[in-house]
């Protein structure tokens, strides 16, 4: 094997053409390659090129500030955007909405696997995820403006079932990132968060006939790097720059964790509790829907809470909890390291955590909550000029045995007061959440009946469930008025079974709720 190219970022900038399609990796503010992506937007804004690239990638990528994706969002330099999550690139999301690129969502665990169906030659990614959301071409097929014309997604008949199939394409270059690269261009990953799907990401560029560029922290001998910790073969490795000082941060803004990467164990008492408002409350109120010797996923917001809640009252070790990022086990993290786990058992793949996702391996799922409407559709990809992306939440609410939507029952200013077991709404939220029609469906409540899957709308002063025959108000927090406070703010009526029975008041209260028995 000979020995790899160690080059400097601005060499590798040269290396993109006008016109290429481009694959980042990355998650939220992990494993993003800025070294290279500062590198090609210097280039960009230099010399006007490349040009007209098509920008692909799997889960969020950026600190909503400039970082990651963002790199991209200049006028010229991008001609279409495909990304899993889009709220922490709020400048290529502002292109999207201006109608200045072509623009697709499509699901965060679909990209991933799509890499690999790439890498192996096939037609595409063939799957149920995404049928009667947005992202299925009776809806919206992913576009996000009216300049998005082609059809990259399309309805398929298999053996009497319908299925999606997400359409493979040749990828032209790729950044993606490592830990430590050898001498002959073995990529290890062990100081990472996650592995995400940089192999995946590399084969399927290789096979392209594309160029693979991995930023790295330093370079080794070779012979030096474990085999098993080995995530990206120099066969698959056309060079390897070493990142600038601060391009290459275990999560943006974090210092380096080794209770991230499984090198120690930290003491779970070590972390600290949440504070009692409104997202604990919810929280609290989810955490009793926790079984023991179940599989949890988390989402991002206030799911976050959960895991704190659940190591509060003991029960954190009856379920194991995992991220969509690959982690599997420990506790998972908020803020720009999303997507890691303190004390994790192991770190797979993403592609492989959304295989068992899809394929209904997740007992509990607490995602976030948005905009609900009369049919128990929920939106938490667009709100108006702002593009978030559904990220993992298709492919995890469309498949989990039992999934929960958690989140405020209004938004924007929402002030509340818990004390003595009782909630009292100080100042009402701007917007209400739940409305006739939601914006976008990320999650179909047709389809969740049609499947008879299981699922709960938790707020801090309500909880509603669908049923087969409809969308019902189960219980209300004492302390609030169920017209003043529940049924004038919403657009839409709920069924009830005579009065809505009141929450657990355990939850209301400043000390442990008891729930570990």
């Amino acid at each position: 094997m000979g020995k790899v190219k160690i080059l400097e970022s601005h060499e590798v900038a040269e290396m993109v053409k006008d016109e290429d399609l481009i694959v980042t990796g990355g998650f939220v503010g992990s494993c993003c390659p800025e070294t290279l992506n500062k590198a090609l937007e210097k280039r960009f804004l230099e010399t006007g090129h490349p040009n007209n690239l098509t920008l692909v990638y799997a889960a969020a990528q950026g600190d909503a500030k400039g970082k990651g994706a963002d790199h991209f969002a200049h006028e010229g330099m991008l001609k279409r955007v495909v990304g899993g999550h889009w709220n922490l690139a709020p400048a290529i999301g502002k292109m999207a909405v201006e109608n200045k690129i072509e623009a697709y969502n499509l699901p965060q665990g679909t990209i991933s696997q799509l890499f690999r169906d790439i890498a192996g030659k096939r037609v595409g990614t063939i799957t149920h995820v995404g049928l009667n959301t947005f992202v299925d071409p009776r809806v919206q097929g992913g576009k996000l403006n009216e300049k998005t014309k082609e059809d990259i997604v399309k309805l398929i008949d298999i053996e009497g079932e319908e299925k999606l199939l997400y359409k493979s394409f040749p990828i032209n270059i790729c950044f993606i990132r490592g830990s430590l690269a050898d001498e002959n261009g073995n990529i290890s990953l062990e100081r990472e968060v996650a592995t995400l799907e940089a192999t995946s990401i590399a084969q399927a560029c290789r096979n392209s006939g594309g160029i693979v560029i991995v930023q790295v922290e330093r370079i080794v001998a070779a012979g030096n790097l474990d085999p098993r910790l080995v995530k990206i073969p120099g066969i698959y490795v056309d060079a390897v720059v070493i990142a600038k000082p601060g391009d290459h941060e275990q999560s943006f803004g974090c210092e380096f964790n080794p209770a991230l990467t499984g090198e120690i164990k930290v003491p779970l008492d070590s972390i600290d509790k949440a504070e009692l408002n409104e997202r604990k409350v919810i929280a609290r109120r989810a955490a009793m829907e926790l079984e023991a010797n179940t599989v949890v996923n988390l989402g991002i917001g206030i799911p976050e809470v959960i895991s704190l809640v659940a190591n509060e009252e003991g029960i954190g070790e009856y379920m194991t909890l995992t991220v969509e990022s690959g982690p599997v086990g420990g506790v998972p993290q908020g803020g720009s390291a999303f997507g890691a786990c303190i004390n994790p058992d192991v770190i797979l793949d993403q592609a492989y955590q959304f295989d068992f996702y899809d394929g209904g391996g997740v007992d509990l799922a607490f995602l976030g909550l948005a905009q609900v409407d009369k049919v128990g559709n929920i939106n938490v990809s667009k709100f108006g000029p702002r593009i978030a992306g559904c990220g993992g939440f298709i492919n995890i609410t469309q498949n989990a045995k039992k999934v929960m939507f958690c989140g405020t029952f209004t938004a924007g200013g929402l002030k509340v007061q818990i004390k003595d077991g009782k909630l009292t709404i100080l100042q009402e939220g701007k917007a209400k959440k739940f409305i006739e029609n939601v914006e976008q469906i990320t999650f179909s409540g047709e389809y969740a009946k049609k499947i008879n899957q299981p699922a709960i709308y938790i707020t801090e002063r309500a909880v509603f469930e669908l049923r087969k025959d409809g969308f019902y108000l189960t219980e209300i927090a004492p302390g609030i008025d169920l017209e003043k406070d529940i049924l004038s703010l919403m657009e839409f009526k709920p069924k009830m079974e005579g009065m809505p029975k009141i929450m657990d008041e355990r939850i209301f209260y400043d000390k442990a709720m008891g729930l570990k028995g």
